[in-house]
């Protein structure tokens, strides 16, 4: 009798460790919230209000981080201390290779540049390196911390387990991808890439995805957030027809998912772990007598049940936090510098835009010379096509760059340089090359619904 009540004991105790921060989780990572006229979640608004309290300052305290990270490994590479090479955190993330401790450095010299005003204008200026100083980073530092100390909340305590039972009979067929990866695809589309950016890294260092799936999700599912969907319509002064600008990304963005992982560089990606291992699909087989519901509640509790400490839960959380603001900021600083110095200071984007024109004279979109100077230049960053846009004359070719940014997914000023930054398995050859395949997939499709729509 004893033994039943300790079973029914323990059997309350899975549920309330699988239910209650699981629940917390989806309200904090994927509930819409409505906040000052916009849609959006609480994970965001709580990163607006670390802003909002630290308003002048987050610039400042940016800086620091990125400088102190800088003068620590190189300290660490002079001295080899071992509190450093005896903790394999803080030497991922203090003793990186030779090409990350490079773009490390830069993105070092880079942000002390822009805070300073000092060296050539090109680097420091309001379009290029004053851009994602203060403007970028500091929404970043801001996300990146409660993302990161809350994040476990979605990972750790059975959720993905759950979610990834229920989802797979639509993610396997469609996407080729576990039914989990749904969890972060509405992280993203919710509230912010680089929040799917991080889930889907930590997820990889985890064994929960293969090199493929990881880089498959990172380029495909991090998908940018209604606000900002709302912001890039404005900027191109359709703010009218944002239902049908939506429906138009929603549609090419699930168009793109299907094919573009079909292709190489990602269909070459292999099926493996982060350590070589193979991966085993036998965890998403539904055994005999069991539902969808039935099973992944079990596998959700058997995953709460292995939390024995939520200390050591809240320390995965800073972890994530500091690996995020320490070793991630620096690299975005280096490489979304660079694309913005590039894009604001040659023609090297127009001149990869030119081969477009027959495309887009294809296409039947009116101004095809003035749009192919917009297709290339969103690698650099995605708010760049809409403010070239805004000059020009005709509603649909406006509708269809505006659209374009959004679906194309990769910046160099943000996702492209977070997943360069994380242990997501891309090249930046490779995420150019996706960037293309994207908008070669998407344009017709965008294309259509805009003759459609004007």
């Amino acid at each position: 009798m004893q033994d039943q009540v300790l079973t029914q004991a323990g059997k309350k105790n899975r549920w309330l460790m699988f239910a209650l921060p699981s629940l917390l989780g989806v309200f904090l990572f994927m509930a819409p919230i409505s906040y000052e006229g916009s849609l959006t979640i609480p994970i965001a608004i709580l990163a607006k209000s670390v802003q909002t309290l630290f308003e002048g300052m987050l610039t400042t305290i940016v800086t620091a981080a990125i400088s102190l990270t800088a003068l620590a490994t190189i300290a660490t590479k002079l001295c080899k201390p071992r509190l450093v090479t005896n903790s394999a955190f803080l030497s991922g993330l203090l003793n990186p290779s030779l090409p990350w401790f490079v773009v490390q450095q830069t993105g070092a010299l880079f942000v002390l540049m822009s805070y300073f005003q000092v060296g050539p204008a090109m680097i420091y200026d309001g379009a290029t390196g004053g851009l994602v100083l203060n403007d970028l980073l500091p929404v970043l530092f801001s996300v990146f911390l409660f993302a990161g100390l809350l994040l476990p909340l979605l990972l750790n305590f059975g959720l993905l387990e759950f979610v990834g039972a229920l989802f797979t009979r639509i993610m396997r067929p469609l996407f080729n991808l576990p039914g989990r990866s749904a969890v972060n695809c509405i992280a993203s589309w919710l509230g912010d890439g680089s929040v799917g950016v991080l889930m889907t890294s930590k997820q990889y260092e985890s064994k929960i995805y293969t090199e493929r799936e990881a880089a498959v999700i990172g380029t495909t599912f991090t998908a940018v957030s209604i606000t900002f969907s709302l912001v890039v319509i404005a900027q191109v002064n359709l703010e009218h027809m944002f239902a049908p600008f939506y429906l138009t990304v929603c549609l090419a963005g699930l168009v793109a998912a299907v094919i573009v992982p079909r292709l190489p560089p990602l269909s070459w990606k292999k099926d493996r772990f982060i350590d070589g291992t193979i991966e085993n699909n036998d965890s998403e087989t539904l055994p005999e007598g069991k539902t969808v519901f039935s099973f992944g509640l079990e596998q959700a509790l058997e995953k709460a049940a292995e939390v024995k400490s939520l200390r050591a839960v809240a320390a995965e959380g800073l972890k994530n936090a500091i690996d995020m603001i320490f070793g991630v900021l620096p690299v975005v600083m280096a490489i979304g510098t660079t694309a913005l110095v590039i894009a604001e200071n040659t023609p090297i984007f127009s001149l990869l835009g030119k081969p477009f024109i027959p495309f887009l004279e294809l296409l039947q979109i009116p101004e095809a010379a003035a749009a192919s100077q917009t297709i290339v230049v969103g690698f650099a960053d995605m708010f760049l096509p809409s403010i070239l846009a805004s000059g020009i004359e005709s509603d649909l070719t406006r509708f269809v760059i505006a659209a374009m940014s959004v679906t194309q997914l990769i910046y160099m000023s943000e996702i492209g340089a977070l997943l360069i930054g994380s242990k997501i398995p891309v090249k930046p050859w490779e995420l150019f090359l996706i960037f293309i395949l994207r908008t070669l997939v998407t344009l017709p499709v965008i294309t259509l619904m805009a003759h459609l729509f004007f």
